[in-house]
């Protein structure tokens, strides 16, 4: 399943970092949750490095596209981790407001992914909760 390059994962880390900022508070748990998506991808990487990389970028880029087009290609089961790991930023201050929710229906419409799965991940993180 975990079948992205170094460059598709601070593309992808760049779309967590600016789902984590969105609703303009930018935490250390978000970056920790960032973390825990370039480890898993990236054994031993030096997740710092690719967290600031991956920061520049967003911070860098206005447009969505650049990071879902890294996405758009892979499989469901790699869409499914990437939707679940912005899920996980997204509800880690225990509110989802209207940015956030706008941001995560134009994610899954950008990259092919089923609404139905996207509400049925973030559900489950809900209740996992």
């Amino acid at each position: 399943m975990k079948i992205l390059d170094q460059k598709q994962i601070v593309g992808i880390a760049a779309l967590l970092v600016h789902a984590a900022k969105i609703d303009e508070q930018y935490s250390d748990h978000e970056k920790i949750l960032i973390k825990g998506f370039i480890n898993s991808y990236l054994k031993d990487s030096k997740d710092n490095e690719i967290l600031k990389e991956a920061e520049e970028i967003e911070s860098n880029s206005n447009q969505l596209l650049n990071f879902t087009n890294l996405v758009k290609k892979n499989t469901t089961e790699v869409k499914a981790d990437i939707i679940e790991h912005l899920w996980k930023i997204i509800i880690s201050d225990n509110t989802i407001d209207q940015y956030e929710s706008n941001l995560m229906r134009r994610i899954c419409g950008l990259i092919y992914f089923p609404d139905k799965m996207c509400a049925e991940i973030k559900l489950r993180l809900l209740n996992n909760k």
